[in-house]
């Protein structure tokens, strides 16, 4: 018998560290699949970097007729779509996960997750077409009017709403991709709040709090490490998109601080001309656009790691 039980457990120590060394070069691929992404795209971006060096993410300039590329308006368009998207979603999840886990019936509380679960399956290209047919009417004759008329003479912030109701814009690719991260981040809020011990919610309930004074002062504290992270993630999915941005958000060159003039973002630089460049310099500066949305993703990322561990400690 002890030696049957030796043998099992032997066994199942080499089982073990199989298990662990399968996970170790998971893990190591997954950091060598990384470097070599960022090792072609600076080989690639080596000529653009030589050329234009510092200037490239400062100047506004986009000509390929005579070989002039920079980022500037580029990566404005991109950090500014995906603001514009965390704007609007943050606090339209944060309703949609506090309606499900406190106020909705337990009938409605399924097919609403069905719901927003289908919401984050519909492709990117649909939410694009949606975006161009629909929404951009709706902004040019609507909405961008009166953002301008009453937004734009506001001080400090007036310059952001200021010019021509074109429907296609910065702002209008901001709203697009807020319809396409609320999904997740309202998924990811909903799943949090419903880990948070029911006997916390009940003994703020049994002190006479209110709905949104348990959520706000019980559920949001205990869940506030899950819920960033549901917005890293929304964020995350913003900056990278492409198809639905490229639709709606103009794809001008133009460097405009205003978010109702058109634009362009990395993403939809990249998608509108990889495939018409012509020229080793055209075809560098593009990889250079690219490592340079890479980095950008890096680097809030880790940003927001180092803000979540804040939040652990507190």
């Amino acid at each position: 018998m002890i030696e049957e039980a030796n043998r099992q457990f032997r066994r199942q120590q080499r089982l073990d560290k199989l298990v662990a060394i399968t996970a170790t070069l998971f893990a190591i691929c997954l950091l060598v699949t990384a470097g070599l992404i960022v090792y072609e795209l600076y080989v690639t971006s080596i000529p653009s970097l030589e050329a234009f060096g510092f200037k490239f993410i400062i100047n506004t300039d986009w000509d390929p007729v005579a070989q002039k590329f920079s980022a500037l308006a580029a990566i404005y368009g991109t950090l500014a779509t995906a603001f514009v998207a965390l704007f609007i979603a943050v606090p339209i999840s944060f309703g949609i996960a506090f309606f499900l886990t406190e106020l909705a019936p337990h009938s409605l509380r399924q097919p609403f997750r069905i719901l927003i679960e289908l919401l984050a399956g519909i492709p990117s290209i649909i939410y694009g077409m949606w975006g161009l047919f629909v929404l951009a009417p709706l902004m040019s004759e609507y909405i961008q009017p009166w953002m301008i008329e009453v937004l734009g003479t506001l001080p400090i912030i007036g310059f952001l709403f200021q010019g021509a109701p074109l429907g296609i814009s910065v702002f209008t690719a901001g709203v697009v991709l807020s319809i396409m991260i609320i999904p997740f981040i309202a998924s990811v809020m909903r799943d949090v709040f419903e880990i948070v011990p029911d006997l916390l919610k009940e003994s703020a309930y049994a002190l006479g709090a209110t709905h949104w004074e348990v959520v706000w002062n019980v559920v949001l504290p205990y869940s506030k490490v899950g819920v960033a992270g549901g917005i890293i993630l929304g964020l995350g999915r913003a900056l990278g998109e492409t198809m639905a941005v490229a639709f709606v958000i103009g794809n001008a060159h133009d460097f405009h601080t205003s978010l109702m003039m058109p634009g362009a973002s990395i993403s939809s630089v990249l998608a509108n001309e990889f495939t018409e460049a012509t020229g080793k310099l055209y075809n560098s500066s593009l990889s250079e656009l690219g490592l340079i949305l890479f980095g950008i993703t890096f680097l809030v990322f880790l940003v927001s790691k180092y803000l979540m561990r804040r939040l652990v400690k507190h």
